[in-house]
């Protein structure tokens, strides 16, 4: 009995931990995955606990009591297509598509979603693939992370004004890369969050 108690307090925090990280409910096969426990007995444990009241069919997928209580506001954030972290290139602004997340995952403001090329970022954790979360406003601090439209063309890079010398460094976050200048560029957006696929 202890064990079935442990093994069902063990899915029922998979499943609010999968919430609050991905803003939707775990698969059975999420679930197995996670636990390290076959399919077919988290199919058996999730009946059981539907029975007793543990978790119900929701909205989102499977529902807990902490679920239930979550908050329950979820942005639509687009998804922008790709932004270079190599050297300045063109790349066309589009909605790919929607990604929803939890507003609390987000904060305040308005957000786009870009996919990140290349691998000039990487020392600050954004690999090439990776989705970056970028809040939409057109000031950034020394030392952001920006989407930076310089020329018609776009990058992200951490961001140093320097204008005492007229000039603003981008600094890619590659210790194999040298720093950049430019005289002016527009900024579209700070970095505030990665995503990645693991």
């Amino acid at each position: 009995m202890a064990k079935n108690e442990e093994l069902f307090n063990k899915i029922k925090k998979c499943i609010d931990h999968f919430f609050d990280v991905n803003g939707y409910s775990p698969s059975v096969r999420d679930i197995s995955v996670v636990i390290g426990t076959p399919k077919s007995t988290v199919q058996r444990y999730l009946d059981h606990m539907r029975d007793m009241g543990i978790i119900k069919n929701g909205k989102y997928g499977i529902e807990t009591e902490h679920i239930a209580k979550s908050e329950r506001t979820f942005v639509s954030v687009p998804l922008l297509g790709f932004i270079p972290c190599g050297p300045l290139t063109e790349e066309e602004e589009y909605v790919d598509s929607y990604i929803k997340l939890p507003g609390s995952f987000l904060g305040k403001g308005e957000f786009f979603i870009l996919t990140a090329s290349g691998n000039s970022m990487i020392d600050a954790g954004i690999d090439d693939g990776d989705l970056v979360v970028i809040k939409k406003q057109n000031y950034a601090k020394s030392g952001d992370i920006i989407v930076a439209l310089a020329d018609g063309k776009n990058t992200l890079k951490r961001y140093f004004p320097e204008p005492e010398n007229k000039r603003i460094r981008l600094h890619p976050e590659n210790s194999e890369m040298q720093d950049f200048y430019v005289n002016e560029l527009y900024i579209q957006g700070v970095a505030t969050k990665v995503i990645k696929n693991l």
